[in-house]
């Protein structure tokens, strides 16, 4: 069993049915993120340059064949941030570069597969809401993921140049401690192992063919 298969328990999560009230118990405080806005952006590069790195294996025959590339991290590296707020209400524009890391895959000229790794960098500009100045400060994270499946080498600069789709949500989020009303501790089911019957797929079939019988005249 699980949470997932266990929803029996009323100290299980799951769909609540019936009075939300029944059962609350305490207000407890709980430490946790708290996201104040989150925006996607989604956009594809053409022709942007990646310098591959860590070759493995190392030293491959050159020249290369693109094969295809891919975030190797969901997590986006915030940097050169510049936050400037709005003359009214909590917006701000949000300035920052994100950078992806990615990973290569690719065929030398002896036909060996390796794979090197690289990175992408997004510039972005948006406007987001953003907290009130407060003792405990307000972060600004990134959450990326990007996918090449075209590319082609230079071999004269040892780069790629490829085509990449690209998918980013910018976070304002703190560290909080939040106030929120429970039910108490969950009830942990026990995990229900897996076991593969080889035979209940046969045992399950009908002794005779499913159908209308046949009826004399």
């Amino acid at each position: 069993m699980s949470f997932f298969s266990n929803f029996s328990s009323d100290r299980c999560p799951g769909t609540i049915s019936g009075n939300p009230l029944n059962g609350l118990c305490e207000k407890v405080c709980i430490q946790a993120e708290k996201i104040f806005d989150a925006g996607i952006i989604q956009t594809r590069l053409e022709n942007y340059t990646a310098v591959p790195e860590n070759f493995v294996p190392a030293a491959p025959t050159y020249p290369l064949t693109f094969i295809s590339a891919r975030s190797t991290s969901s997590v986006g590296t915030v940097s050169a941030l510049n936050v400037e707020r709005q003359a009214e209400g909590c917006c701000a524009r949000v300035q920052a570069t994100v950078t992806v890391p990615i990973e290569i895959v690719y065929v030398d000229a002896n036909g060996v597969e390796g794979k090197a790794t690289s990175s992408v960098v997004l510039t972005e500009d948006v406007l987001m809401y953003v907290p009130a100045p407060s003792v405990i400060p307000f972060t600004v994270t990134a959450v990326a993921s990007c996918v090449s499946p075209e590319g082609t080498f230079d071999a004269a600069t040892g780069t790629f140049t490829i085509s990449a789709c690209l998918t980013c949500i910018l976070k304002v989020a703190m560290q909080v401690e939040l106030l929120v009303p429970s039910y108490g501790y969950c009830a942990i089911p026990p995990a229900q192992e897996y076991s593969q019957e080889v035979c209940s797929g046969f045992f399950e079939l009908p002794l005779y063919p499913q159908g209308r019988a046949c009826s004399k005249k």
